[in-house]
């Protein structure tokens, strides 16, 4: 997409006081994730109230499966503006139409509610077309009242794309205490993994396992393990993928690979699988962010991370080159061996976490504050 020239967002109408003694309520899109959860104070320190994420009409109160957020709808704001001061978008858009975006737009300057938002994917890693992102994003970044977004490389394109200029705020602490101070089992070996999940159209799993196969197999204590969900070898699923459920088979009974098939991991199974890693390899060839980057930060489990994005410039990471062009296998050998030479990975000190999101804490309700006066 060619650079815009810069746009700044159209003022409010009215803006709603600060509610005493001092709270500000954040309608924030959404509310339950662990990264919203983190970038505020544990213990409402910050003043800071979220409201709960609606849960949708028909929607079992046992389900877990994700919804569209009620939030991102206008009606939503139209009935409950008096409810929340800021209206804090991170994601979830994935269904709106740009029209659709506009209307909600729309709906927070009538009732002069700033917009804030956190632009964590430049791309989305659940479109492999770009351009329905791209559309929602032209909407949004020049609307908002104010940005963040998570790298300085991220900033850096918002400011080519869109001439808004964003601020950067670190993605916080992923997993929590205990696990966050757990120990690292000691252990012979150097393992190797990498989740396939329910195959996100940013995921080209097979080729980086084969070439893995064949780099593990010349490292004389090393194993490679593969996961894939459930869901891949199911003919009625979605995510149904028989080319590489095929080749990840043929490569299992090779013994080349240890594959584990099994539905998602809950928090408690996920961390003891990433403490498992000495190394986890990101088989993306699109993205911006990653969750799972600062979780295996969290963890000290090594990462190998493609050098689309911006993931260098979260953590200490290795990078090998992968895109739609194809593998470039000579890279991702030297970073699993540079992982393999560098042993313990760095690993996030619990203090400097604690400090971190302190911080982050503080910064957002600055910003907040900023948008109300």
């Amino acid at each position: 997409m060619a650079p815009r020239p810069a746009q700044q967002a159209a003022p409010h109408a009215r803006r709603s006081p600060v509610p005493a003694p001092g709270e500000i309520r954040v309608a924030s899109v959404p509310a339950g994730h662990v990264y919203v959860r983190h970038v505020h104070a544990a213990d409402g320190s910050d003043g800071v109230v979220l409201l709960p994420d609606p849960r949708p009409d028909g929607a079992p109160s046992t389900s877990q499966r994700w919804w569209p957020p009620v939030m991102l709808d206008p009606a939503w704001v139209r009935d409950h503006h008096d409810s929340f001061d800021v209206y804090h978008l991170h994601f979830g858009f994935d269904a709106q139409s740009p029209r659709q975006l506009a209307e909600l737009v729309g709906e927070l300057r009538r009732h002069g509610k700033p917009l804030v938002q956190t632009v964590h994917d430049l791309r989305n890693p659940h479109h492999r077309d770009r351009r329905g992102h791209d559309a929602a994003l032209d909407v949004l970044v020049p609307a908002a009242d104010c940005l963040i977004t998570l790298t300085p490389g991220a900033a850096a394109e918002i400011a080519a794309r869109w001439g808004r200029t964003a601020h950067v705020l670190p993605h916080p602490h992923v997993v929590e205490e205990p696990e966050l101070s757990g120990p690292r089992a000691s252990r012979p070996g150097f393992v190797i993994g990498v989740h396939a999940k329910s195959l996100r159209p940013n995921m080209a799993p097979l080729p980086v396992v084969r070439a893995l196969a064949a780099i593990t197999a010349e490292l004389p204590d090393a194993r490679l393990r593969v996961d894939i969900h459930t869901d891949t070898h199911d003919p009625a699923a979605h995510a149904h993928a028989p080319d590489v459920v095929a080749g990840l088979t043929e490569l299992a009974a090779a013994g080349a690979v240890d594959l584990r098939v099994h539905d998602y991991f809950d928090d408690d199974a996920l961390w003891a699988y990433l403490r498992s890693l000495d190394l986890s390899v990101l088989p993306y060839t699109f993205g911006t962010h990653s969750g799972w980057l600062e979780a295996c930060y969290d963890l000290g489990t090594a990462v190998a991370a493609p050098d689309c994005g911006y993931y260098a410039e979260q953590r200490p990471c290795h990078l090998y080159r992968h895109g739609p062009d194809g593998l470039d296998v000579r890279s991702l050998d030297a970073a699993v061996r540079q992982a393999h030479a560098r042993r313990p990975a760095p690993r996030a000190h619990p203090p400097v976490r604690e400090g971190e999101r302190a911080a982050l804490a503080a910064a957002h309700r600055a910003l907040y504050e900023r948008c109300l006066t």
